[in-house]
């Protein structure tokens, strides 16, 4: 595949008036259009006129349309692999099995709109004799809510990204996007896209119903998220530059959804029997979690709840020993190894942690930390509670079962909880739960949460600041429900009617 180091823009190959290189882990470095303002008008405008059609396809066209694209990614997955592996400096195998996962993804939204479940089709006939009024015949039916916009995600370069769950989800709707490349990917953002765009081709679809802007400044951002056409956001990235694109679209005259996915530190509760039947196993297990792909999930286990006492301090020698074993690995870009770091010295200065395993990381390079804190110290410090980004866990010892669970009521909102558990600790597990359920958007038990199942059934979401919408979730076929809203039909007529109605 060749790099034009150009934009997308609805269908056009768009150079810019100036450009920034890539930086990549290994391999060239490559130079890329740098967005403004006046692409972003370009390619939403573009967006919007293509939802005129786009908008009232049928969900087999689009159906038609997710699938070519991804045939169109599978053709183009060896130069995927190769500039992906340069610019992230993740193992081939990881980009091979990402690559899986987003044209899974886009096959699953296919299926999923052609069943026609997820309309939520409902009707009441007229009663044209009740008393005292006649009662109308009313339809309803979910309709896709306009353009949409994407930022991909740094950690993801495909899953969460160009073609990732939120464009999928977006494009299933009947929704043109608007994607905001991440400028750790630009290269693999292209080539993504050169895949959508021969797809839309293929398909013969209007060539505003897709476009990607590269790169560019702050305001490139903004202008997308404040452009009044566009409808809905779908953001995976951090809380401070998550919660400012909130702020801004909750500003704009006309206030659209922001569906922000922001990070957790995922915390587990492993609780006395199983601690003693197999806390050795546990913490291997979560030391293998921490450190899978330098640490960089969001929902990555960073803090272990444990109970005091000879058990957890078994608990401790053993993840101890495991994470020493981890050797440096590459972060994603030079900026999140660096706030790598800077989250490993907060911790690491709070007052009540001590310090279990240190170790020396530098550059791009990541190492695995563990530190450990009473429960009384974390409940003192807000601090500790908040994600580090990487392979860094945290112990924290609660004096008893009480303690745990004012641990878990004083959680702030999290993507995943876990806990480790046998059939003798089921008592306390029950005590859990009711909390748990309020502060995540899954719960598992007796496994660690950095895989998230791309299915029917998945939450990946949950209260605040895990997400912004705690009603929605970032995978998985419920996910399409962000880009539609119920509208009702009061005794149209069936030519009237939208043609999943009629």
């Amino acid at each position: 595949m060749t790099l034009t180091g150009k934009h997308l823009i609805a269908g056009e190959w768009t150079a810019g008036q100036t450009t920034f290189r890539s930086e990549p882990a290994h391999g060239p470095a490559h130079d890329f259009a740098a967005g403004s303002p006046a692409l972003v008008a370009k390619a939403v405008e573009g967006a919007e006129a293509a939802f005129w059609t786009y908008g009232y396809s049928t969900r087999e066209d689009r159906a038609a349309f997710l699938e070519a694209i991804a045939e169109e990614i599978d053709l183009r997955g060896d130069a995927i692999t190769e500039i992906g592996t340069q610019e992230t400096g993740l193992p081939a195998a990881r980009l091979v099995g990402e690559r899986g996962r987003t044209t899974g993804q886009l096959r699953l939204f296919a299926s999923h709109i052609r069943m026609g479940n997820y309309l939520d089709r409902r009707h009441d006939a007229a009663l044209p004799d009740r008393q005292p009024a006649p009662r109308p015949e009313i339809r309803m039916v979910q309709r896709p809510v306009g353009p949409v916009a994407v930022f991909g995600a740094s950690n993801f370069p495909l899953a969460f990204s160009t073609a990732g769950g939120d464009t999928a989800a977006a494009l299933a709707a009947g929704c043109p996007v608007v994607v905001k490349g991440h400028s750790a990917h630009p290269g693999t953002g292209e080539i993504v896209a050169q895949a959508i765009d021969a797809a839309r081709t293929r398909c013969n679809l209007h060539p505003g119903v897709f476009s990607l802007v590269q790169g560019g400044t702050r305001e490139v951002g903004e202008a997308l998220v404040t452009h009044p056409l566009i409808k809905a956001v779908g953001f995976t990235g951090s809380l401070r530059g998550g919660r400012a694109l909130f702020d801004l679209c909750a500003a704009r005259p006309e206030p659209i959804p922001f569906f922000g996915e922001l990070g957790s530190v995922n915390p587990m509760f492993l609780l006395p029997s199983a601690m003693a039947a197999r806390g050795v196993g546990i913490a291997q297990g979560w030391a293998g979690s921490l450190t899978t792909g330098a640490g960089q999930f969001c929902t990555n286990p960073g803090i272990a709840v444990v109970i005091d006492g000879p058990d957890a301090d078994t608990f401790t020698q053993a993840a101890t020993a495991a994470l020493t074993s981890v050797g440096p690995q590459t972060m994603l870009t030079d900026g999140i190894a660096q706030a790598y770091r800077s989250g490993r010295d907060r911790i690491a200065a709070t007052a009540g942690v001590q310090q279990v395993l240190t170790s020396v990381c530098d550059l791009r390079n990541a190492t695995p930390y563990l530190y450990s804190t009473t429960g009384a110290d974390w409940l003192a410090n807000h601090a500790l509670g908040e994600e580090v980004f990487g392979p860094l866990g945290l112990i924290v010892r609660a004096k008893d079962a009480d303690e745990m669970l004012t641990i878990a009521r004083n959680l702030q909102g999290q993507l995943t909880c876990t806990l480790h558990l046998d059939d003798s600790d089921t008592a306390l597990g029950q005590h859990l739960m009711p909390i748990l359920e309020r502060k995540a958007g899954r719960i598992l038990a007796n496994g660690f949460p950095t895989g998230v199942e791309v299915v029917d059934s998945m939450v990946h979401g949950g209260p605040y600041p895990a997400s912004t919408n705690f009603g929605q979730t970032s995978v998985g076929t419920l996910s399409i429900r962000r880009f539609l809203r119920p509208v009702a039909y009061q005794n149209l007529p069936a030519a009237l009617l939208p043609a999943d109605l009629a």
